[in-house]
């Protein structure tokens, strides 16, 4: 029903009365809203802690998978060290050591007080574990240092306060420190580490070593040496290529300490030769002139000198001698087109294990005073064999170039630096006695293996075999197997338990 009244101003206000029935419905109405929002709003607090919940659940996940990778860590160094301990040096083994670069002396794997390890073992951990012989030897050493030498520091990686991979940071230093840590100096180190459960940086490490090495009066005094602060006792001057780390882009980093007067020299020749570039139209930034022209001086800086001196030996036409050869191995992929040989964009560069931009060698093989070298393409399907002992070069190059690296399992050594093994031993005396040769020179018998994985196969029970061209099958003194190809090494089986 319906009221109307007049207002003050004339206007009509209207009045409408809702019947009873009509207003319930309305209240009704505005109730099942209220109790739909309420059961949405629950509902996102449910989800929400239905959220928190898996995601607490998943962060101690994490937290518990990490705890357990450190656990495994650890029982994996003690392991470790019993396998030495069950391997002593032999008559027949000896101890293991770690070559060091440039030069013809060994290291130990372990520092002085622990024991030796016989050589030959460190292979087949290493093979089980799925990597390197070098990595197991520090694997075994940095095992050995924490036992005999950091015992408090190997509590702690035991018990789970530090993971084993911050204390083996400890131990590759103090392994391999110069000049060598005492027994007493490295458990020194190892009461300063413990104090703070292992959480120790690179440069604190470095600082700690030095302060060692002069509380326990570790280096040699050197009559020359300066008396006040010692600056005088070693040369610094060094020239350092860093061969093994090849930047993708095809360059390496040197490192230099000069004499004062040599570096200005050096500086103002740079300069010369980057601004000369630049005004015979080159763009490039300067920093890449600079390295440019440190290129032109290894190139030609020493036939400038010659020349100056009255020597004109050499066949190129300005009267300079050619510049030092430096040999870059590179294989490109090709096809035919019509009667033109087209090579793919990049290729596979042997020095460095690295990939090569075709536009790169094209680059380095225009500069005039580079020597270019073409060997004939070899036919890695090719069966190429000798009736002599010694290896020809052609067969040579056909092994260095069907296996790549040495085809022990595991290892990465480039097959160029490697010895070329006769997979079944030659027999020297079999022509003069008219046998067969049974371990003929040739490409299904031979395969490349480093010096140390070649004295492991012909002085321990590793045995292999060639299954197919570049793929070989080892078996270890225990049984274990792997199959050795182009694309790397996996396991064929597992031996039998006892």
């Amino acid at each position: 029903m319906h009221d109307s009244t007049l207002g003050v101003a004339g206007e009509r206000t209207v009045r409408t009365t809702c019947g009873p029935a009509v207003q319930s419905v309305a209240r009704l109405s505005v109730g099942f809203s209220r109790v739909e929002r309420m059961i949405e709003m629950l509902e996102r607090v449910q989800e929400k802690a239905e959220d928190d919940t898996s995601t607490s659940a998943l962060l101690a996940s994490i937290r518990e998978a990490r705890t357990e990778e450190d656990a495994a860590a650890a029982r994996q160094l003690d392991l470790a060290a019993r396998w030495a301990d069950l391997h002593p040096p032999e008559s027949i083994h000896s101890a293991a050591a770690f070559t060091v670069p440039g030069c013809e002396g060994e290291e130990p794997i372990a520092g002085e007080g622990c024991p030796l390890v016989a050589e030959f073992c460190v292979a087949e951990l290493g093979a089980v574990l799925g990597i390197s012989t070098t990595a197991a030897k520090k694997l075994i050493g940095h095992a050995l240092e924490f036992r005999h030498r950091l015992p408090r520091l190997w509590d702690q990686v035991q018990s789970g306060r530090v993971p084993s991979w911050r204390a083996r940071f400890v131990a590759e230093t103090t392994i391999h420190t110069s000049p060598a840590l005492t027994m007493d100096a490295a458990q020194w180190i190892d009461s300063q580490v413990a104090a703070v459960a292992g959480r120790i940086g690179t440069a604190q490490l470095d600082r700690l070593v030095a302060e060692t090495i002069k509380r326990f009066e570790l280096a040699t005094p050197d009559p020359a040496a300066d008396p006040e602060d010692g600056y005088l006792s070693v040369d610094p001057r060094h020239v350092t290529v860093n061969k093994e780390d090849v930047h993708y882009a095809g360059t390496l980093h040197v490192e230099a300490d000069l004499d004062l007067a040599d570096a200005l020299d050096l500086d103002q020749a740079l300069s010369h030769n980057a601004a000369a570039q630049k005004a015979l139209g080159s763009t490039d930034s300067l920093d890449v002139r600079r390295a440019k022209a440190l290129g032109d001086l290894a190139r030609t800086q020493t036939a400038l000198d010659l020349f100056s001196q009255g020597h004109r030996s050499g066949g190129n036409e300005d009267g300079l001698p050619a510049a030092r050869e430096v040999v870059v191995h590179a294989h490109f992929d090709a096809s035919t087109v019509g009667e033109q040989t087209v090579f793919g964009p990049t290729g596979h560069m042997e020095n460095g294990q690295r990939l090569v931009l075709l536009d790169q060698v094209m680059g380095w093989c225009a500069d005039s005073r580079t020597t270019v070298t073409i060997k004939p393409v070899i036919d890695l399907q090719a069966e190429l064999s000798t009736p002599a002992y010694e290896i020809p070069d052609r067969i040579r190059e056909q092994i260095v170039l069907r296996d790549r690296t040495c085809v022990f399992p595991w290892c990465t050594r480039p097959a160029r630096r490697c010895d070329v093994d006769h997979v079944v031993e030659y027999d020297h005396d079999a022509a003069a006695e008219g046998r067969p040769q049974p371990g003929p020179t040739a490409t299904h018998n031979l395969a490349a293996l480093c010096r140390y994985h070649h004295r492991l196969k012909t002085h321990s029970a590793w045995t292999y075999r060639m299954v197919a061209p570049g793929v070989f099958e080892w078996t270890s003194p225990h049984g274990h197997r792997y199959r050795r190809d182009r694309t790397g090494t996996t396991r064929i089986d597992e031996p039998e338990p006892p």
